[in-house]
């Protein structure tokens, strides 16, 4: 009942009907088996998830240079991501589709790989990672599934295709994409001969680069659970995280109801086990601010300063609420009351430098020293000192 249900789902997928799919399908000989839709769309469709068919992949038996030839007579604009390769983006009405060609790797180095084209639909399922993720369909959506995918789909199995060392030889980084979609589709179950192949390519990960690793470890820490899946990663010696770390995951997913990657990461730099993490993952100078603040203020909060975390860290409160109650260990209730205690706008300090330069202090750093200590002393009061009281603080301290 289950397989019959996803395949008219996918029948009726409205992503299918979309006219600028529907143009590339009919330009690139879809109706006559020559392109198929493959991938994510398909895979999430069937699977019945949230946004199944926001980003849609095609495969063909066409030549790079035959889709460039038949799109540009079609007034279809063509990139070429990625020709070596067989991949093109073709573009129109708003819309952006990769289409590949069909290929078999030649040669491999677990970084790169040389590829031929082909025409065989199987051979071409037989070099892609997981079962799941060898799914096409054509412009009707009937599922071609050369091997046996759809009972791995609908049960939330994530397996490699074929023999998983082999799979993982061919590129290391298939180690990390297969814990990501074990935490993102496969409910944080791990199959046995991937993650003990996975374990066993632990110490040959140098190939991958720092940028792909990054890559697939933000898109995992943004997935609704991910704790358990660090935390097999660092049994299986893919990363080295602290077990007290994969605990504080674990509380800050209890915690927040919609858990983000912002907070992890502010979690995990905490870590002394996991190193610089901005060069490990080539993370943007944004995220590691982002993270930092929202770190910054969980200390201040977790040190009971919460006026401060009011007042000086507006966007960072909220979040910063499940980081700090993640490390300190704090109960879902005390989180509510912080939370609503963040958002409680701060009042605006009642003096200004303008106020202190009436009373005959310099222009300078030391001007905005004493602003700074009395901008100190005013939020440790709970912004019980009003105007007169700083002036006189400000006086006393001229003096």
């Amino acid at each position: 009942m289950r397989r019959e249900a996803a395949l008219e789902r996918l029948k009726q997928a409205g992503w299918l009907r979309h006219p600028a799919l529907m143009a590339v399908l009919d330009v690139l000989g879809g109706a006559s088996g020559q392109s198929r839709i493959v991938g994510g769309a398909v895979r999430d469709t069937l699977m019945d998830r949230e946004g199944a068919g926001r980003d849609v992949d095609l495969a063909t038996v066409l030549t790079p240079d035959a889709v460039t030839e038949r799109a540009g007579a079609a007034g279809i604009k063509v990139v070429p991501t990625g020709r070596d390769f067989g991949t093109l983006t073709l573009v129109t009405q708003g819309q952006s589709y990769e289409v590949t060609t069909l290929r078999r790797d030649v040669e491999t180095d677990g970084r790169r790989a040389v590829v031929r084209f082909g025409t065989d639909w199987t051979a071409d399922a037989e070099r892609r990672d997981f079962t799941l993720n060898a799914l096409y369909c054509g412009p009707a959506g009937d599922l071609f599934d050369p091997l046996g995918g759809l009972d791995d789909c609908l049960g939330g199995r994530v397996r490699f295709i074929g023999d998983a060392a082999a799979r993982i030889a061919e590129d290391r980084l298939r180690v990390f994409r297969f814990f990501r979609f074990s935490a993102s589709h496969g409910g944080e179950a791990f199959d046995p001969a991937g993650l003990a192949a996975s374990a066993a390519a632990a110490n040959d990960l140098a190939p991958v680069s720092p940028e792909r690793i990054g890559h697939e470890m933000t898109r995992m820490l943004g997935l609704p659970r991910v704790a358990r899946t660090i935390g097999e990663m660092a049994r299986a010696g893919i990363l080295r995280v602290e077990s007290s770390s994969v605990a504080a995951l674990l509380r800050y997913e209890t915690l927040r109801s919609r858990p983000e990657m912002a907070g992890r990461l502010a979690l995990l730099l905490r870590d002394r086990t996991m190193g610089d993490l901005r060069a490990a993952w080539r993370l943007s100078n944004a995220a590691v601010g982002q993270a930092g603040a929202i770190g910054k203020a969980a200390d201040l909060l977790l040190a009971g300063k919460v006026d401060e975390v009011r007042y000086r860290h507006g966007a960072a409160a909220i979040p910063a609420v499940a980081v700090a109650g993640a490390i300190g260990g704090w109960e879902v209730e005390k989180c509510r009351t912080l939370t609503a205690a963040v958002t409680t706008p701060a009042p605006a300090l009642p003096i200004s430098a303008a106020d202190l330069l009436a009373m005959d202090y310099r222009q300078g750093p030391a001007l905005g020293a004493a602003l700074a200590a009395l901008e100190d002393h005013w939020i440790a009061s709970g912004f019980a000192l009003d105007r007169t009281a700083l002036l006189a603080l400000a006086k006393a301290r001229k003096a």
